[in-house]
């Protein structure tokens, strides 16, 4: 397992800037850190269980069938090859709505997240089950993720002033940085290295 791939496509697809980030982020600046947390916690409630029952789908779909691994790495570079475009491209942050910072919209937002839901659909297939297919190392990794997930949640809390004060500075830098790390990260995950 290419853990530094792993890790790298995590920590890039939490942290960057997506929906659930931008409201975390939205929210701090109209609602305070204190209020914010319920949002963090219904997101990674929501991200978690996500993580689980992709973990158990696609553990049913690899026990059916076996070749399936292979056409989910496939989707899972070529969609992490969008988010870099995606990331790249990506506009400013101005002007974005005031969020209804609670726990209930934290899980609905990843309830309904392409972002997430694509993720989490991707993340174990490709990473996690080429190499470990025990439930309990499943488990473990779900765990990690989700803990991940929850780190980057709350580094947004955080950090929302400093990251829209630089973001804004420094925004292409930052897309181009975070881009080029999800690119790498499909290239490893496709085999083409």
């Amino acid at each position: 397992m290419n853990i530094l791939s792993f890790l790298i496509y995590c920590v890039v697809a939490t942290f960057t800037p997506g929906p659930t980030n931008i409201v975390i982020l939205s929210s701090v600046q109209h609602s305070g850190a204190k209020k914010s947390m319920g949002y963090v916690y219904g997101s990674t409630l929501a991200f978690g269980l996500l993580l689980l029952l992709s973990t158990l789908l696609n553990r049913v779909l690899v026990e059916i069938i076996p070749n399936i691994l292979i056409i989910m790495q496939i989707i899972g570079s070529l969609y992490m090859l969008y988010l870099a475009y995606k990331i790249f491209k990506m506009g400013s942050m101005e002007d974005q709505p005031d969020p209804n910072a609670n726990f209930r919209s934290g899980v609905l937002m990843q309830l309904v997240n392409p972002k997430v839901l694509v993720f989490t659909l991707t993340v174990i297939p490709n990473y996690v089950m080429p190499f470990y297919t025990s439930s309990l190392a499943l488990f473990i990794f779900v765990i990690i993720i989700t803990v991940i997930g929850f780190f980057a949640f709350t580094t947004w809390v955080v950090f929302g002033t400093i990251f829209r004060t630089f973001m804004k500075n420094h925004q292409k830098v930052l897309n181009t940085v975070m881009a080029l790390f999800l690119v790498y990260s499909a290239i490893m995950i496709s085999g083409i290295l």
